[in-house]
């Protein structure tokens, strides 16, 4: 008896406390906070299972490497283990080494990141005040828009021109106030990548004020001739807009899980980022991770072959289908089903194989797929097959 007064008492007297707080917790959300949509985040594959009640299946939505990472990389992860009561070097020291050697940059012209979008908070923390305008494509990266309404600057969000983006409307946006553009190249989700004499025209006419941030997550699997010098454009600023070039190692390197990416931009600009950056930004297994896969330069070119060949073969087979394939210079490619493809993304689900649908973006029929291994795209195409017909898309 006494037992259970205590535990009313005490129930009683949370419940109280929990109607307290509840009633003085009148904390006032800004406006640019309250307006912003999360960005929603994948099921896991095991939830996914479960609730469409299906086994081994396949995931072809997210864009990564479908192989995986360096078996060096894996070896150096395992050993790495051993140390992590230790805190990782706060420099990135030996990982910015063998960047800038590979790229021909200087070492204080690299900036770590916990995933190449960290470095894109660190330029709109740096460089954006409340007020400030921010020029950005759509459909692109979404989380270029989040982290400017989260600083208070204004988003200017032009539409694909084409399914490129419009660098003339993006020059004729251009204002006293604009302090970043952010073009994804190659563009996420069409594919696209800018032809490197219009992007050297759009750069010379932005003014030296505005920073251009050219994102090439995807950078590794685009055609050579479409590669701009990032060499030059971040040392050469005299009367032209300063460039900042965004990386990562998530996709040919095959190390999503880790959250590594790094920008190569001009020192100066590096000094202000790093004022804004966390100590220990990057763990220690990524970069031991990163570095091991770095340095592994013939998966990292097998990696790019199998990609080229999978993007080859899947863009043909899709047009025997009866649908059109967009040409795409990355590890994913768009399709157009010929129908609703928010329909088509639920019918491949119920057969194990996930894609991404683009109604979202504005695509009402297509899906976007990412480049998986052999048996994977064999798969999928026997799956699109199925699903085309069943709701009568061909």
């Amino acid at each position: 008896m006494k037992g259970e007064n205590w535990i009313s008492r005490n129930t009683q007297f949370f419940l109280r406390k929990i109607l307290f707080y509840g009633e003085r917790l009148k904390v006032k959300i800004p406006d640019n906070i309250a307006a912003i949509t999360p960005y929603p985040p994948g099921k896991p594959l095991d939830e996914l299972e479960r609730e469409y009640g299906i086994t081994n299946s396949i995931k072809l939505a997210s864009n990564e490497n479908p192989w995986g990472p360096s078996p060096k990389a894996i070896r150096a992860l395992r050993a790495e283990l051993l140390n992590l009561h230790r805190y990782p070097d706060g420099s990135c020291y030996y990982l910015v080494q063998a960047i800038a050697e590979k790229l021909g940059v200087a070492a204080d012209e690299i900036v770590m990141g916990n995933g190449s979008n960290e470095v894109i908070e660190f330029l709109v923390k740096a460089f954006v005040q409340e007020g400030d305008e921010v020029i950005t494509s759509h459909p692109s990266f979404l989380m270029y828009q989040k982290i400017v309404q989260v600083r208070g600057g204004v988003n200017h969000v032009l539409p694909l021109k084409e399914m490129r983006h419009d660098l003339r409307s993006i020059q004729k946006k251009v204002s006293d106030k604009t302090r970043l553009i952010f073009l994804d190249n190659p563009n996420n989700p069409t594919g696209t990548a800018i032809p490197p004499v219009e992007l050297y025209q759009f750069l010379s006419d932005i003014p030296e004020s505005v920073i251009v941030v050219l994102d090439e997550a995807y950078v590794d699997f685009m055609d050579k001739k479409l590669h701009v010098d990032a060499f030059s454009l971040i040392r050469n600023v005299g009367r032209r807009c300063p460039v900042v070039f965004l990386r990562t190692f998530s996709k040919a390197y095959g190390l999503s899980g880790l959250r590594v990416g790094y920008g190569l931009m001009a020192k100066e600009i590096a000094e202000c980022l790093h004022k804004v950056r966390q100590p220990f930004n990057i763990n220690q297994m990524a970069q031991v991770g990163a570095l091991a896969a770095l340095e592994d330069e013939e998966y990292y070119l097998l990696t790019l072959d199998r990609t080229a060949r999978g993007l080859d073969y899947l863009s043909r087979e899709v047009e025997r289908l009866g649908c059109k394939s967009i040409p795409s210079e990355t590890n994913f490619f768009l399709i157009d089903v010929q129908g609703d493809a928010d329909k088509l993304y639920q019918a491949m689900l119920y057969k194990g194989v996930i894609v991404r649908s683009m109604s979202a973006y504005g695509f009402k029929n297509f899906i976007r797929v990412t480049i998986g291994t052999e048996e994977e795209n064999s798969r999928f195409l026997e799956s699109l097959a199925d699903c085309l017909g069943e709701l009568g898309y061909v």
